[in-house]
């Protein structure tokens, strides 16, 4: 094993956990963010040697993530007309009764977060998940900080009021 590849190990395994509650986020299931994280661990080693040195890996990966679910929701948008859509199978399989009040808990709060608009979706995610700064989510999504903060204002919002705690502020 090259040092390239060591580099990219150690580098992968110290964002591991965050990277994939990220995809998680963007995706609302477990399979597809397992799907999408293998796709960006996939191109992100083949693209390895065009990482600069010296940058935020972990920024690097986020931004090459948020583009592969980018491009795979266009890929479904093209795809729609001509396969059966996805809410079709969402139930085979699944057992309706959570096993602890947290599962149900976090279904709902998942669900919730399905709901909102992508862009306020990604910072929600990145802020309040993943524990990413305004500055840091600003440089992975490219956005002026004042349009990640309005927008995490309005998406943490919404998403009080889908859970049903905002409507007594």
């Amino acid at each position: 094993m090259n040092s390239s590849c060591t580099s990219f190990e150690a580098e992968f395994r110290a964002i591991y956990p965050r990277l994939r509650r990220f995809a998680y986020s963007l995706t609302s299931q477990p399979a597809d963010a397992d799907d999408l994280l293998q796709r960006a661990s996939e191109r992100a080693l083949r693209n390895f040697a065009k990482f600069e040195q010296g940058t935020r890996f972990d920024s690097w990966m986020f931004q090459l993530t948020r583009n592969l679910w980018i491009d795979t929701v266009r890929a479904r948008g093209r795809r729609a007309n001509r396969e059966v859509p996805e809410e079709a199978g969402l139930g085979v399989g699944h057992d309706p009764r959570p096993a602890t009040h947290a599962a149900i808990d976090l279904q709902k709060a998942m669900q919730a977060m399905a709901k909102l608009p992508e862009e306020q979706r990604e910072i929600v995610a990145l802020i309040l998940i993943d524990g990413m700064g305004y500055r840091e989510t600003a440089e992975v999504l490219d956005l002026p900080i004042g349009t990640v903060s309005s927008r995490l204002v309005r998406g943490r919002k919404a998403l009080l009021e889908l859970l049903g705690e905002g409507k007594d502020d």
